[in-house]
């Protein structure tokens, strides 16, 4: 096998096995709540990315200085006032965006991802290192909503479609399924943990499957 594939391997297999949805579990109630549709998983994805990697730069910046007993109060001030700033940019360029993702956009200040990995990494690597955790983190989690998004949009509606969220103009629209073979089921909160389990039940397979290849060699 080539170097290039096996990054690409290594690559896909640290965004499966530390998957921060499917894989450690963290930031499950905006993923079930918000991926109805592509534009809602998209908006919270790169919001949440945003907050992510200046977080992790900020707290890298300021770890030596943070005095230990007052540190997790520091971070969440931290994380608090660019989450503030995030909404209030959202709010002003995409005001459609904001009203669908609601209060979720102010509960990005207590998403175990965010909190997690500055207390686990940020605060104890340099602030390159802790950038990258941060995009890598932030691009698994996008990705995982995507992917939930996609699958629900597409049996709850039958369609799969994107606008702009500046003007609110239709980017695409496609029905891959014919009407009447929609499943409604999928555009609920049931049909959420439903996919949730499935996809959750995929990336631990393929977990225990790495696992099995790592004993046997």
């Amino acid at each position: 096998m080539s170097n290039e594939k096996k990054k690409k391997s290594g690559l896909l297999t640290m965004l499966l096995t530390e998957n921060p949805v499917f894989g450690l579990y963290l930031g499950i109630c905006s993923t079930l709540a918000i991926t109805t549709t592509l534009n809602n998983a998209i908006g919270m994805g790169i919001a949440v990315t945003v907050v992510l990697v200046l977080s992790n730069i900020l707290v890298s910046a300021v770890r030596n200085i943070t005095p230990e007993d007052i540190h997790i109060p520091v971070y969440i001030v931290i994380i608090a006032s660019l989450v503030t700033i995030v909404g209030m940019l959202i709010q002003a360029f995409t005001p459609s965006l904001y009203t669908a993702l609601g209060a979720f956009i102010d509960l990005i200040v207590v998403n175990c991802i965010i909190l997690g990995r500055a207390e686990a990494f940020a605060s104890k690597n340099p602030i390159g290192a802790s950038a990258k955790d941060g995009m890598v983190m932030g691009f698994s989690y996008t990705v995982s909503l995507i992917v939930m998004s996609l699958i629900r949009q597409l049996l709850g509606t039958g369609c799969v479609s994107l606008s702009n969220p500046f003007t609110n103009a239709v980017i695409f629209s496609l029905r891959l399924l014919p009407e009447g073979f929609e499943i409604p089921l999928f555009t609920t909160q049931m049909g959420a943990f439903l996919c949730f389990a499935c996809l959750a039940a995929g990336v631990t397979a393929y977990k225990n499957k790495l696992e099995d290849e790592e004993k046997r060699s």
